[in-house]
């Protein structure tokens, strides 16, 4: 398990993360969604033990990270920007994470190879964006951290690679126990991958949850009612978050269960009603909206 507590940072008088607390669980993946300047590449810097807090610690496995070797060889930080020696290929570079990671696969390493298609000869100066992102990620998997940290690891990729990285990701969740931290400030790159997700906002956690909790919360509705009934009338002691009509068409967001709605909904007797789960990035509007903030000023 990760522990993260109280942890603050700050920058002369900016202040980057405030007393921040989360816990996250072995054999998951954990998506921290922010904006750009949020605080998320300091605090996974943190979290690696590169950075130091000004106050707070990250634990693994109750074990603190800064300035202890025996954690940090099983944890793995992948950086928004690559850092590659000068003139090395790829197979140089497994040499220098083999030389400092104990756990680093030779044989992980080629098979990850083969299957990005990438020439561990070739210098990795002559790679485009993309690739150097692919060879980071295929390093890092090889060291078989039980930790890895990733800091916009899709950014740069092609949707088909994409989409091949976020497979690999769960198959090492399943099969090795990973536990993945992932930062974005893209909502909807994690919504197919993450077990929990965090959404940090200037330096704090607004909001923080399972999802598929998140998803068996809240539904939309869409329904039409005849002229004398409304929706807060039927749904009397539960919580509409927004509500709208168009023509004789009522579009309500409602927490619940879909169950618990449907079952009221049989009972209404409405002319006509549909119960839609929403998107990831639907529940993140709603539940911003109703701690006072803009969602598109938060995360974009």
């Amino acid at each position: 398990m990760i522990q993260i507590e109280n942890i603050s940072k700050s920058y002369g008088d900016i202040k980057s993360l405030s007393d921040i607390n989360s816990r996250i669980e072995n054999a998951s993946i954990y998506g921290l969604i922010g904006s750009n300047g949020s605080g998320k590449s300091t605090l996974l810097r943190i979290m690696s033990g590169i950075m130091r807090p000004d106050s707070g610690k990250i634990l693994y496995d109750n074990q603190n990270v800064y300035e202890n070797p025996q954690v940090k060889d099983t944890v793995v930080y992948l950086s928004d920007e690559q850092f590659f020696l000068p003139n090395s290929s790829v197979d140089e570079m497994a040499g220098l994470y083999a030389s400092l990671y104990k756990n680093f696969s030779k044989e992980r390493y080629s098979q990850l190879l083969n299957l990005f298609g990438l020439d561990g000869s070739r210098k990795l100066s002559t790679f485009s964006k993309g690739m150097k992102k692919q060879a980071s990620i295929l390093l890092g998997i090889s060291c078989c951290p039980k930790y890895l940290l990733c800091d916009e690891t899709f950014d740069g990729l092609d949707p088909v690679m994409r989409q091949f990285v976020k497979k690999i990701l769960a198959e090492e969740v399943v099969e090795r126990g990973l536990t993945t931290v992932i930062a974005s400030h893209n909502l909807r790159e994690l919504e197919d991958i993450c077990d929990h997700i965090g959404l940090l906002h200037k330096g704090g956690i607004l909001f923080e949850s399972e999802i598929d909790s998140l998803k068996q919360e809240i539904h939309a509705l869409h329904v039409v009612l005849d002229e004398d009934k409304s929706i807060r009338d039927i749904f009397t002691g539960y919580h509409i978050v927004s509500e709208s009509k168009r023509g004789s068409l009522t579009t309500a967001i409602i927490r619940g269960d879909k169950d618990s709605i449907e079952e009221v909904m049989k009972n209404s007797s409405p002319k006509f009603y549909e119960i839609i789960p929403l998107t990831l990035e639907e529940i993140f509007i709603s539940e911003m909206e109703e701690r006072g903030y803009d969602y598109s000023n938060v995360l974009f």
